[in-house]
């Protein structure tokens, strides 16, 4: 008799432990990790793989990466190739056979948007272009809508028994998101017809969205560091298009652009590009009042 029952509290154990265990997700970048927060909410523990001020095409695949890789039940990316340099070998030696490619635990976002500048050429010699298409679509709010739903959706998929908390957390969340994009909607109107060079070509989703004419970038091809000869012709360029704005991310060298605005008298504007790459930037809400207000300035 003792023996049935001690089957029995174990097996209430285990029943329980199960129905108390939460939903592993890793994701690739910041954003990502708070918008799975945010969705999840309880029933879901989640962890970044990398930091909002680091350079989001290049992450040491540290052990640490693997370790957390191995213990996910979702691995969510952002996609369109932007982890290509270092994310493969990390899902690879993680062994984790729930996020390899084509399975429902792994779920990559950029299925969830139209990207925009694919390459005609996708040669070496274009720089480290992105077959694709751009891959910072996040930088658009109105793309976090269907992000959102999309990170809904895989977590009901592979956890039917929270699917309506998820669909709960999913309403409250993009009831707050519209609020908050007719905000930023109006504080940014004024942008239309400015021209702006960047960095990078990291804000032309955001720059197609506000209307923007980007005329340039610092890098003379995608990941290739800006020459004095390619400079030169920049603050020419930029002197005869009456640049306004100069972009700059947090993690790319400034001294160009500050050279360049500097020649122009064009303003340059250090912008966050993920959550955490600025301290005010403490979550995607956070991230979009910093873009805005450092922009209204």
């Amino acid at each position: 008799m003792k023996r049935i029952l001690s089957f029995a509290l174990l097996a209430l154990t285990l029943i329980a432990s199960r129905a108390d265990a939460k939903l592993n997700v890793a994701c690739s970048y910041p954003w990502i990790a708070d918008l799975a927060s945010k969705i999840g909410g309880d029933r879901v523990s989640v962890s970044s793989l990398s930091r909002g001020s680091w350079n989001p095409h290049f992450v040491v695949p540290r052990p640490s990466l693997i370790v957390r890789a191995r213990e996910a039940d979702l691995l969510i990316i952002n996609g369109a190739q932007l982890e290509i340099g270092w994310l493969p070998p990390v899902v690879r030696e993680s062994r984790n056979p729930n996020i390899q490619q084509g399975t429902r635990g792994l779920l990559d976002l950029s299925t969830a948007v139209r990207l925009i500048d694919k390459p005609v050429d996708v040669s070496r010699s274009g720089g480290d272009v992105h077959p694709d298409g751009n891959p910072h679509y996040a930088l658009d709010p109105h793309n976090i809508i269907p992000l959102s739903s999309a990170v809904a959706a895989r977590y009901a998929l592979i956890d039917p028994e929270g699917a309506a908390l998820y669909e709960s957390n999913l309403s409250v969340f993009q009831t707050e998101w519209k609020k908050r994009l007719a905000a930023w909607d109006s504080r940014l109107s004024g942008l239309r017809g400015i021209k702006a060079v960047s960095y990078h070509s990291l804000y032309n989703y955001f720059a197609r969205r506000y209307g923007i004419m980007l005329v340039g970038t610092v890098e003379p091809l995608p990941g290739i560091p800006p020459s004095s000869r390619h400079m030169e012709s920049l603050v020419e360029r930029s002197r005869a298009e009456k640049l306004t704005l100069v972009l700059q991310d947090v993690y790319n060298p400034a001294g160009p652009s500050r050279m360049l605005a500097g020649k122009t008298g064009a303003r340059l504007v250090v912008l966050p590009h993920d959550v955490g790459s600025v301290p005010e930037a403490n979550d995607l809400f956070g991230l979009f009042d910093s873009i805005a207000g450092r922009l209204e300035r």
